[in-house]
């Protein structure tokens, strides 16, 4: 019971750093565009102080954890930019809504690759028990998968997720009606996907585990 609350705590550490370098990507991403709210609101830092959301970084996360739900999700606030700023129009509110999703799957692409190379250090996989994975091992399969995790969920083109701002970067002027619809009834239709699509999707989580890591 003890490893398991410890193994929880870890998870939410790796939670909220991994949405704070996901969201300095974004403030980021803008500041090379030319827009420095983000720079100018003290946001662009490493400090998770700066970016928790108290319900979605922190009281969220602990829920899920304590009533088992199998999954740990949560968010921090948003780092704040203008889109009339930004250089290359919609191109540029492309390239700073994907930044975040591009920054997780970039951490876990490093992590995945450190577990498929670290035999090749001497760092033995499972220590001692085959059944349990060596403290390395955890720690590293946490952070690609919690980042995976991130990824794919924020992917998704529901508001207020960045799949959405990715979405509505390419939408044709007459398909405008598709954007107002999402942004008046995306938090509900967010929470259906959630509770009834998001079993059928997350999968795809544990195939690319596999495929960065090499393990089961």
């Amino acid at each position: 019971m003890q490893a398991q609350i410890i193994t929880g705590i870890f998870y939410i550490i790796v939670l909220i750093m991994s949405i704070v370098i996901h969201e300095v990507a974004h403030g980021y991403s803008a500041y090379l565009l030319g827009d420095n709210t983000a720079r100018l609101s003290g946001r662009l830092t490493l400090n998770p102080i700066k970016h928790l959301d108290p319900f979605g970084s922190v009281i969220l996360p602990l829920l899920l954890l304590l009533t088992g739900s199998g999954f740990i999700i949560g968010w921090a606030r948003p780092v704040p930019y203008n889109p009339n700023n930004l250089r290359n129009g919609r191109m540029g509110n492309f390239i700073v809504a994907i930044s975040g999703i591009a920054a997780n799957i970039i951490i876990a692409i490093i992590f995945g690759f450190l577990i498929r190379f670290a035999p090749m250090l001497g760092i033995p996989a499972y220590n001692p028990d085959p059944l349990f994975l060596s403290p390395f091992y955890s720690i590293a399969s946490i952070i690609v998968e919690m980042n995976l995790v991130l990824a794919l969920f924020n992917i998704i083109p529901i508001p207020p997720l960045d799949g959405s701002k990715i979405l509505f970067s390419f939408l044709p002027a007459r398909l405008h009606f598709i954007e107002d619809f999402l942004e008046r009834w995306g938090i509900f239709i967010l929470l259906f996907f959630i509770i009834f699509i998001w079993g059928s999707v997350s999968p795809l989580i544990y195939y690319a585990f596999k495929l960065l890591t090499g393990l089961p």
